[in-house]
């Protein structure tokens, strides 16, 4: 038995839940998000909540089972509160620039620009004292950690010196460089 996805999902009085079929939309103060269950699970909306039940008694069922739940409170976090994800550029003369709202280009050591398009539903924000610090905001907390981790990917964090984009609050571990 999953512990997590017998839990039922509490609907805040501010978000409008719907449940059709497998499908369960949510809407909020910041938009509009649905996810689609697998058909191994029954849905249903109560007075509790969203309760998600096993439809069949099968390995994939029981596998799925918390998971999907955990999308749904995804769904309500999203279209309450949003999500957030914060990383930092290190590195001498390395900055990030906005180009209009869907365009962000960095200089992070390469002999050329790195360009990221920012898809829409995502936020983009550059700040700090020397524009090193990329905000990156929206409903969807898959798409925002995607677009977080892509932005990460152009330049890891190396561990000699530490240069790189990296998350906050995101420990690098750092090597010991040669010695004489």
């Amino acid at each position: 038995m999953s512990r997590i996805g017998k839990k039922p999902v509490p609907v805040p009085a501010a978000i409008t839940a719907t449940v059709d079929g497998q499908t369960v939309k949510m809407k909020g103060a910041k938009g509009e998000l649905s996810f689609t269950l697998p058909e191994v699970l029954k849905v249903e909306k109560t007075a509790e909540g969203i309760e998600i039940t096993l439809g069949e008694d099968t390995k994939q069922a029981r596998s799925m089972w918390g998971m999907s739940r955990s999308m749904v409170q995804n769904l309500i976090t999203g279209v309450s509160e949003g999500y957030t994800h914060t990383l930092e550029i290190h590195g001498v003369g390395f900055k990030a620039a906005l180009k209009g709202k869907d365009v962000l280009t960095m200089s992070i050591g390469f002999s050329h620009d790195v360009v990221h398009q920012i898809p829409p539903g995502v936020e983009v924000k550059v700040g700090g004292a020397k524009q090193e610090v990329v905000t990156v905001s929206g409903i969807d907390k898959q798409l925002v950690g995607q677009v977080a981790a892509d932005i990460r990917a152009s330049r890891k964090p190396e561990p000699y010196q530490g240069k790189g984009v990296r998350f906050k609050g995101e420990h690098v571990f750092r090597k010991e460089g040669k010695k004489k």
